[in-house]
């Protein structure tokens, strides 16, 4: 990654610490779900322990692909799973802090092949578009589900492709572009939800 790139992450984990301190205050559960490489992870299971959650996220790994679409169905499969097993659940937020870049297919994920026979693709690649939609189609089960989706948008505005926006919008959810430098944005974001 590039000096911009790590900067953009610095602030991303910044803002996630202030969301961090949000939820502790309200008692909430919260769990990590990070994105790199070719698939997502759960660092934190869902969990009321914000020093557990900040201490992974401090050391929280970065770089590679994004596999966007997986983490988003990760954090659906985490909420839904938590509101099986505890009966004490108000509701589900996803808060997504990302540039909305995606590019890795969920079904490489998954662990399943990308066959360019079948999807669209260029060179053997799926194209921009078709993770895009695929981003997008997860969004929209997202709010057909009742989930709550805030989107935190980081994405360098000289390049914006606006696809962060796009997955708020299809999902029925909220859309915050903020620098994610700005610890009392973040915290006024945090509010609302």
């Amino acid at each position: 990654m590039g000096p911009q790139a790590l900067n953009r992450m610095d602030a991303a984990k910044g803002a996630a610490i202030a969301l961090l301190s949000e939820a502790y205050k309200a008692r909430d559960k919260i769990s990590l779900i990070v994105f790199h490489g070719d698939k997502a992870e759960i660092l934190v299971p869902p969990t009321k322990s914000s020093a557990l959650t900040k201490s992974r996220l401090e050391a929280m790994p970065c770089g590679g692909g994004s596999p966007l679409s997986h983490a988003l169905v990760m954090a659906v499969r985490v909420g839904m799973n938590e509101c099986k097993i505890k009966k004490d659940v108000g509701r589900v937020v996803i808060i997504l802090i990302s540039d909305g870049r995606v590019n890795i297919p969920l079904c490489i994920s998954e662990g399943e092949n990308f066959d360019p026979n079948l999807m669209p693709s260029v060179d053997g690649r799926p194209t921009k578009k078709f993770l895009q939609d695929e981003a997008l189609a997860v969004a929209r089960k997202i709010g057909k589900l009742g989930i709550d989706l805030i989107v935190i948008d980081t994405e360098d505005k000289f390049v914006s492709t606006g696809i962060a926006r796009d997955i708020a919008i299809a999902s029925l959810g909220k859309y915050y572009c903020i620098d994610p430098r700005n610890i009392a944005a973040i915290r006024d974001v945090t509010r609302t939800v």
